[in-house]
């Protein structure tokens, strides 16, 4: 059986002042010529569909159509909802759209429970594992804690033991929306850390023959069997050296994986220039980036005289511009952006602390008053979202 893999569409985000739902719309199109040229059996979508709880109306049209559309190619598709969708918006409707052959997951009550397909070598069970919030859905998978791996780990429960009743030989496909150990991130993800801890091992996937995972933007091997699909299109210029593409996913009739990435289109390449403005005005190797988006840092010494300005005319689309002195006292100067840049909420915090203490940091039981209040929020946000 033949699989396109695919996740974090995030349609009606933008790119810094850029709108992509153009980009989006040549993505999807893109996909949709690949099913039916690639003679694709099932198209998998790992959560973050939309970019936020209540998207745009035209990302919303975009998402309508590139349904309809799968649907008359009449190739099923399994999609479970991400941490920026709203999990109930999504699934509205997904019983009638289930008729379509649009198989949308995203109650985890439903875990356990397959979209069964078939091929000649028998039978396959999909399994959609939407983005697990710990302290929303502990109760309802009767996880022993409040933690990204006690609940992935509950609900892979289920999955292997629904699995445990099929028929012998029955092959197994789990889509998944977390952040898996070995996996490597970008700036453009929104961060799940709960408790100071963000990642799950890969070995709560054992006992099934594939692990379709969203989430993170880069297209990552971490096993054979459990792959990342990564973003279609670049979200940060942290995602600059990315490859963009989806995973066609062969199972064979024992269960065994082989895996192609088919290359997504690039709607502008991504450029990372630094050095200070002179060199990047007049520099002839940076010719080749006139025409991408780019993000400039200046390392002059001293701020020049409206950089941007006299950039835009060599770079007419730069999007970013990043002071960063390679020396002295104007090094102060970086952005707050820039100083926080990569780290948890859970570490700011603690900064903030041993900053506002002149050098004292947080002992170990306000580390824990700080983790809790923090999860405390995340719980209290995503609660918001899901009633708005």
């Amino acid at each position: 059986m033949r699989f396109l893999h695919t996740s974090d569409w995030h349609l009606g985000r933008s790119f810094h002042r850029v709108n992509l739902l153009t980009a989006q719309r040549t993505f999807l199109d893109h996909l949709v010529e690949t099913v039916r040229a690639r003679e694709v059996d099932a198209v998998l979508v790992a959560g973050d569909v939309y970019d936020r709880a209540v998207p745009p109306l035209a990302a919303v049209e975009l998402f309508d159509e590139a349904l309809h559309r799968l649907a008359e190619l009449g190739v099923p598709t399994v999609m479970i909802s991400g941490n920026h969708d709203s999990a109930r918006r999504l699934g509205v409707g997904a019983g009638l759209m289930e008729r379509a052959g649009i198989h949308l997951r995203t109650d985890p009550a439903g875990c356990g429970t397959p979209v069964l397909l078939s091929d000649a070598h028998g039978p396959v069970a999909l399994y959609g594992l939407p983005y697990l919030e710990p302290a929303m859905v502990r109760d309802t998978l009767g996880a022993q804690r409040a933690d990204h791996a006690a609940v992935l780990g509950a609900a892979m429960d289920r999955v292997r033991a629904d699995l445990a009743e099929r028929p012998a030989g029955t092959r197994s496909v789990v889509l998944a929306h977390a952040f898996v150990t070995g996996g490597t991130a970008s700036d453009s993800e929104r961060d799940i850390t709960v408790g100071g801890v963000a990642s799950v091992p890969a070995g709560v996937f054992d006992g099934v023959d594939y692990a379709a995972l969203g989430h993170l933007h880069g297209c990552q091997t971490l096993t054979e069997r459990v792959r990342y699909s990564g973003s279609p299109l670049a979200y940060s210029f942290s995602e600059a050296d990315h490859r963009k593409t989806s995973w066609l996913v062969e199972l064979d009739g024992t269960g065994a994986v082989q895996a192609e990435r088919v290359d997504a289109p690039v709607p502008r390449a991504l450029a990372r220039i630094r050095g200070p403005l002179e060199r990047l005005l007049d520099d002839p190797a940076l010719a080749r980036h006139e025409e991408s988006w780019v993000e400039a840092t200046l390392t002059d010494a001293a701020r020049p005289h409206e950089p941007m300005a006299r950039l835009v005319k060599r770079y007419p689309h730069i999007l970013s511009l990043v002071f960063d002195p390679d020396e002295g006292p104007a090094r102060s100067l970086a952005s707050y952006a820039q100083r926080l840049r990569g780290r948890s909420d859970q570490e700011i915090a603690e900064d903030f602390v041993e900053h506002v203490r002149s050098g004292r940091a947080a002992d170990e039981r306000e580390r824990a008053e700080l983790r809790s209040a923090i999860d405390e929020v995340r719980a209290e946000d995503m609660t918001a979202e899901v009633a708005r």
